[in-house]
């Protein structure tokens, strides 16, 4: 397989698990397929942040590995390792990034910028990962940490402006 950013496959019209993997066809945008998978998944955080803290998680583990099957079959039959237009990675993501995050508009676009921050930016070990683990698991887990890693700042953020 090789690493390619081409343009989206037909496929994605036709073949249900392709959708799901380009985000619901979100992936299949010209220009900056991730940022706009990732606009695609924020209107779902507002119906998980309705979830108890658990059921948000169950959803988070569901949709992880779900994902990990999705990817790994859309990249394969693609013959791409990681297509720019396979965004259910960024889907998954965000919503890490704004699981325990406080509900409200700002900290939603907190959140979607400091995933894409770190999403674009791959700090260690995000780009290590996005180098050296391959196949469904290596296509989610860089977009897992960086998801890991959003939160992280908005919990600090939140913390910080409560002592204030």
């Amino acid at each position: 397989m090789t690493d390619s950013y081409e343009r989206a496959p037909a496929s994605i019209w036709r073949n249900p698990i392709h959708f799901l993997a380009f985000g619901f066809g979100s992936g299949a945008m010209p220009k900056a397929p991730g940022t706009w998978g990732t606009l695609a998944a924020m209107p779902f955080v507002l119906i998980w942040q309705q979830l108890p803290p658990g059921g948000y998680a169950l959803v988070l583990l569901l949709s992880t590995l779900v994902g990990i099957w999705l990817c790994h079959r859309t990249a394969a039959d693609l013959g791409v390792h990681d297509h720019g237009g396979i965004v259910w990675d960024e889907f998954v993501g965000v919503w890490i990034a704004l699981w325990l995050a406080p509900v409200g508009w700002l900290w939603l676009i907190a959140g979607f910028l400091l995933f894409r921050l770190f999403d674009i930016w791959k700090p260690w070990p995000i780009g290590w990962i996005d180098h050296h683990v391959s196949g469904g698991l290596g296509i989610m887990l860089d977009d897992i940490i960086a998801g890991i890693m959003a939160l992280a700042v908005l919990l600090l953020g939140e913390y910080l402006l409560a002592i204030v």
